[in-house]
């Protein structure tokens, strides 16, 4: 996967077949956890055909400042797809449900703002705890929600398609719209 962006939001390879980028950006906090859902993304694109060097990861120091750069990479342009991949915990006195609720709420308004798809893998387990069990568990899920953060960045330009220009129409927003009004 590379830790470079491109200038454009696909790669054109020298056979002509075009690969679509895609930014995934990770907090560094629990990597040991967040690592196994960007592998599993990656492993789950492969198995789609897209390859790690369409895969820009970026590392940030915690999930807090990942809406920031998200808003920055859907700005730019250069990625179809901005995946978020946390791991939000209770730790000594702070308290994680404020943080992940200032994440995904930030992860929307740079969606809704910017029209590009940002998919979150920051998971928020109600409560966490460094032993054993608890590692083992978010270890296999953690691999599970990258799986399906892929199948997801992969269906969502599907409906896109399928939906067209259809979705911004100002009759297919209003049910009482008339063609004289979308002129």
């Amino acid at each position: 996967m590379n830790q470079i962006s491109q200038t454009t939001p696909t790669t054109i390879h020298q056979d002509g077949e075009v690969t679509p980028r895609f930014a995934v950006l990770r907090a560094r906090w629990h990597a040991d956890l967040v690592d196994r859902a960007v592998d599993g993304f990656a492993a789950r694109m492969a198995e789609r055909g897209i390859p790690a060097d369409a895969i820009d990861v970026i590392d940030l120091p915690g999930a807090f400042e990942i809406p920031l750069e998200a808003k920055r990479i859907a700005e730019a342009g250069r990625h179809v797809a901005v995946i978020a991949v946390g791991f939000v915990v209770d730790g000594g006195i702070y308290r994680h449900d404020f943080v992940a609720r200032a994440v995904i709420e930030g992860l929307m308004r740079v969606q809704l703002d910017t029209g590009m798809p940002v998919f979150s893998v920051v998971l928020t387990p109600h409560h966490f705890h460094e032993h054993d069990v608890h590692q083992a568990f978010f270890t296999g899920h953690m691999t599970t929600k990258g799986h399906e953060a892929a199948e997801a960045c992969l269906a969502t330009p599907a409906v896109r398609d399928r939906l067209g220009d259809h979705a911004t129409r100002p009759d297919a927003t209003r049910p009482d719209a008339t063609r004289a009004d979308a002129a």
